[in-house]
């Protein structure tokens, strides 16, 4: 039974046009992604889901597999899991685990996808996806009043209950489930990231000019 990895790149991105081809650190966005997956041996194949021939030229160059992604499935209200489906089912039956590595999400800790597959076989999850420590006050406006929701008025950051959220990094899930359009199971197994790269997330020019700092700062020294 094979696990494969998953990098789901539309060509059609309206807030940072061809964000996913954009050039981080000399080499496209998706790349990243990509050039990632290849360090590690129990990955059988890196699939790119596009719906955009330069994508598919760029992925094809750089070693990865294509999975052309039908128009219908390309939409901007369209879920992930549904591209990542269409990559199961257009491929063969004997796929057992789902990588999930997002293109906007292009810088991770070199060793966290091994210390997250180690974690997702050894605890035999159905799922597993990375967090990470969120130290903000929160609260809801209501009829023009603030009400902190994750704090009481005066209290430090430090002192805060424990809130995480989903930094994107990376997915790991059985085939099984993403067929059932999840991503993340009910008892996904919660991986906790303290790390620079957690915080970024491409989706604005601003965003991309925070992951070349982070990439010059980190790994262009």
């Amino acid at each position: 039974m094979k696990t494969i990895a998953i990098i789901p790149a539309r060509g059609n991105s309206k807030r940072l046009p061809k964000k996913n081809i954009k050039t981080l650190g000399g080499i496209p966005l998706l790349v990243h992604s990509i050039n990632y997956a290849k360090q590690f041996v129990f990955i059988d194949d890196i699939y790119v889901s596009t719906d955009c021939n330069d994508i598919k030229a760029i992925a094809l160059k750089f070693g990865a597999k294509v999975v052309e992604r039908p128009k219908e499935l390309s939409g901007d209200l369209e879920p992930t899991v549904t591209a990542l489906k269409h990559v199961i089912e257009t491929l063969d039956n004997t796929i057992e685990t789902i990588i999930l590595l997002q293109p906007t999400n292009p810088l991770r800790p070199n060793n966290l996808l091994q210390e997250a597959y180690t974690l997702y076989i050894n605890k035999n999850c159905n799922s597993l996806f990375t967090v990470s420590r969120n130290y903000h006050k929160f609260g809801k406006i209501d009829k023009g009043v603030f009400k902190p929701f994750n704090y009481k008025p005066g209290q430090r950051s430090q002192d805060l209950e424990p809130l995480y959220f989903e930094n994107g990094l990376l997915y790991i899930t059985k085939a099984e489930y993403i067929l059932n359009n999840k991503i993340i199971t009910e008892d996904a197994f919660p991986l906790e990231i303290d790390h620079p790269f957690a915080n970024i997330d491409i989706d604005t020019q601003d965003d991309f000019d925070y992951a070349e700092h982070l990439y010059n700062k980190h790994i262009n020294e």
